[in-house]
């Protein structure tokens, strides 16, 4: 399983570890299917490494894992419907990332890096800064000052270090490029140049959040009629497809999931070129938002994602935050306890469940107690 970039079709190269094109700044990905094969399944690898033969890595990388993935399926109702939440939640640092740290922090590993940078508004930080130090790598987070408190403190207690960057999201993204690109312009203390660590860049962790469909299938024991799931970079949704595409081209799966990804109105960039075309645009800002999690205004892979979802036949939806609100608090009445960002598959429920096929998956991306007290939400 190869990787070139989208745009020039240039190799990645077999050393260093560029986070875009050297030669036209285009974003890398995979040339291929991710080729899974349920009778390659390692039952005795850790966490999400049982389905390494999909990864696309080298033979010699070694396995970096906390126990991610296998996370419950919890049955329950919702607007009338029977409904499979899928706790990612529950991964080991409370979200969905821990799927793609694993395998980019072993990817850099395997190339040599000690030192790297990523930007975040938590979540992404928080995983990447526990797989990091697991790897035995320094790492060093920007996220936006906005960010929650106990995603923060988590980042600092794995032992990276904090950049918080005043202003929206998309600040923490510019610092870090910064202190990539022109590091001798922000600090002295790089013993050696950083990689760029990126969720968003690097198509590393897409293979980990394709395990995903896998596990969905195994505890199911079918696909899925329908998944809903939250939507900012669009990295989970454009794995998930993934995922279950390569099954369904091999003939694991007889029908593809209608998938749904949720956004945020308030900066929902992917539903505005889904429901408008590119004049959609226009309006979309990045405005503040209950599910901080999902706020991206410039989302990396959303030209492919939008081409694999409509492919696929999905859609994409938008909820308000009247919507995220009540969601997280319906959600915590059925024992679920998560941060706003999940809660948005709440509202996508509500518009479309009387409209989706079964058996209904919602995923639940991160978990409340990483929003405790910063959202008002409790």
């Amino acid at each position: 399983m190869t990787i070139h970039c989208a745009n020039c079709r240039q190799a990645y190269p077999d050393e260093g570890t560029p986070y875009r094109c050297t030669r036209c700044g285009g974003l890398f990905d995979y040339s291929e299917n991710f080729p899974f094969d349920p009778e390659r399944v390692e039952l005795d690898q850790p966490g999400i490494w049982r389905y390494r033969h999909s990864f696309g890595l080298p033979e010699d990388t070694q396995p970096i894992s906390l126990g991610e993935g296998g996370t419950p399926l919890v049955w329950g109702k919702a607007f009338g419907r029977d409904v499979a939440f899928k706790c990612e939640h529950q991964n080991p640092t409370g979200s969905f990332k821990d799927r793609g740290s694993a395998l980019i922090a072993a990817a850099l590993r395997q190339r040599g890096v000690q030192i790297a940078v990523e930007d975040s508004s938590g979540n992404a930080g928080a995983s990447f800064s526990a797989y990091a130090a697991r790897a035995g790598m320094q790492a060093r987070i920007f996220v936006p000052d906005s960010a929650s408190g106990p995603k923060r403190d988590q980042i600092e207690a794995y032992g990276a270090q904090l950049v918080r960057i005043m202003g929206p999201r998309s600040n923490a993204t510019k610092a870090a490029l910064q202190a990539v690109d022109h590091p001798s312009e922000g600090s002295a203390e790089y013993e050696s140049l950083p990689a760029y660590a990126s969720h968003a860049y690097l198509p590393f962790n897409l293979p980990g959040y394709a395990t995903l469909a896998y596990e969905l299938v195994e505890q199911i024991g079918q696909s899925p009629g329908s998944v809903v799931l939250p939507v900012g970079q669009g990295g989970l949704l454009l794995g998930i497809l993934r995922g279950f595409g390569t099954m369904l081209a091999s003939g694991h799966i007889q029908q593809m999931p209608h998938m749904v990804g949720v956004q945020a109105r308030a900066c929902a960039p992917l539903w505005a070129v889904y429901s408008y075309g590119r004049d959609g645009l226009s309006w979309v800002a990045e405005g503040s938002t209950l599910a901080e999690g999902i706020r991206v205004l410039y989302p990396l892979r959303g030209d492919a994602l939008l081409s694999s979802l409509a492919a696929a036949q999905g859609e994409l939806t938008a909820v308000d935050e009247e919507e995220i609100s009540e969601g997280h608090k319906q959600l915590a009445r059925l024992g679920l306890y998560v941060e706003p960002t999940s809660a948005v598959v709440w509202g996508a429920l509500a518009q479309l469940a009387g409209s989706l096929a079964e058996p209904i998956v919602a995923v639940l991306t991160g978990s409340g107690l990483k929003a405790t007290g910063s959202t008002g939400l409790g």
